[in-house]
């Protein structure tokens, strides 16, 4: 018997046509548990996202962006366009278990690659659609673009960010992205469960509009149930829905945050007994002045010392830099290094979910563009097919 512990989703096979980054991101947290991904891509350029770098630089050639959600997938390239293409792509399905793709709404079908497609080669199949709007809203059928930073915008997301006096507000990272990964990623479990359980495939649509709005779950539900209006803290409270002192606070020589605390608690605590006389909620604004005023008195590791002992939620604002230093400094299993075939060792945020006997693992870099093409297809069409197929251009 192996000594090596399995993995969550060994022997889950997953045929992925992701782009950019809400597919990419989800079914990589799939692959760290042992899915085996096999990422479709175009021929010769690859997934677009390799040709898009960060602060202008590429490391090895591919955009840091690719290569930090694209871990332990193989790469294949294929002319979807042909019907010999598509006919490879159909041979290798029947050896999958999810097809997941996250293009505009109707492209894969126009493309001859729709679920009717796939369901006509394996009848149980799970396939998986991301987008931005859906499949068959309204802003789907005008085939708007649906971007992280539009989808930020017309959920309201950028109005709960920031000052009453301050522009909208974009977070620093694609939320809407991330959260679209996660629920990208949380349909296919959910998919191959339903398959395993009732024998059932079926089409599973995922896009991140929903996400997002289901990410504020609590805001809009004060919003369809209580029948309230509010708007951002002009004081700068770090939420439109929470009271004072929720927020960051200067110091002397840098910035901290203090979270929920009662203000009878706070007030001793900071030196102004008369906090407590305030309204955390109608007076927030107020509370979030004076606090700075004092905050501003002691240094960050000073506050930290006085309010982790009296037990209140504060923490020091830090920037990446630091975060990244203290991840390093302490060993975490949050960073993972590769070896890859250009850029030598890399390093990533690995997995978030930690599991004591069935562990993430990292078994591959990032692929180069086409990298498998040959391994995959070989397994399903037999050496010769396939090496015909690359000699002629349809793959490879």
């Amino acid at each position: 018997m192996s000594s090596e512990k399995p993995q969550a989703l060994q022997g889950i096979r997953i045929l992925d046509f992701t782009q950019m980054m809400m597919g990419p991101f989800g079914v990589q947290i799939l692959a760290d548990l042992g899915a085996d991904v096999i990422k479709v891509e175009r021929q010769g350029a690859g997934e677009w996202m390799r040709s898009m770098p960060m602060v202008g630089e590429f490391v090895g050639g591919d955009s840091a962006a690719f290569l930090s959600m694209n871990r332990n997938k193989r790469s294949v390239t294929v002319n979807v366009k042909d019907a010999a293409g598509r006919a490879a792509i159909f041979e290798l399905a029947k050896t999958c278990d999810v097809v997941v793709e996250n293009f505009r709404a109707g492209v894969m079908q126009r493309l001859g690659l729709g679920y009717d497609d796939f369901k006509a080669v394996k009848d149980d199949i799970v396939y998986v659609s991301g987008s931005g709007w859906g499949q068959t809203s309204e802003l789907a059928r005008k085939n708007r673009p649906g971007q992280d930073l539009l989808i930020q915008a017309m959920s309201g997301l950028m109005f709960n960010t920031g000052r009453a006096t301050d522009p909208p507000t974009a977070l620093g990272t694609p939320i809407a992205d991330i959260v679209g990964g996660f629920s990208v990623a949380n349909a296919i479990l959910a998919g191959v469960l339903a398959r395993n359980t009732h024998g059932i495939g079926q089409w599973i649509e995922v896009d991140l509009y929903s996400s997002v709005m289901a990410s504020m779950c609590q805001e809009l539900f004060a919003i369809l149930n209580q029948n309230v209006r509010i708007s951002r803290s002009e004081a700068g409270i770090a939420s439109m829905w929470n009271d004072a002192p929720y927020g960051a606070y200067p110091t002397s020589d840098g910035w901290i945050v203090i979270a929920m605390v009662e203000l009878e608690r706070l007030g001793p605590l900071v030196g102004d007994d008369s906090l407590a006389e305030l309204d955390s909620w109608a007076d927030r604004d107020a509370v979030k002045r004076r606090l700075e005023s004092i905050t501003v008195t002691r240094t960050t590791a000073e506050w930290m010392e006085i309010l982790t002992a009296a037990d209140v939620w504060a923490a020091p604002v830090r920037d990446s830099y630091e975060a990244i230093d203290e991840l390093k400094s302490t060993g975490s299993r949050l960073l993972v290094d590769m070896e890859h075939a250009k850029a030598g060792t890399i390093t990533a945020i690995g997995c978030p979910i930690t599991m004591t006997r069935t562990p993430a693992t990292v078994r591959n870099a990032p692929p180069l563009v086409g990298e498998h093409t040959e391994e995959v297809f070989s397994s399903v069409l037999g050496a010769e097919r396939t090496r015909d197929m690359i000699d002629s251009g349809v793959i490879g």
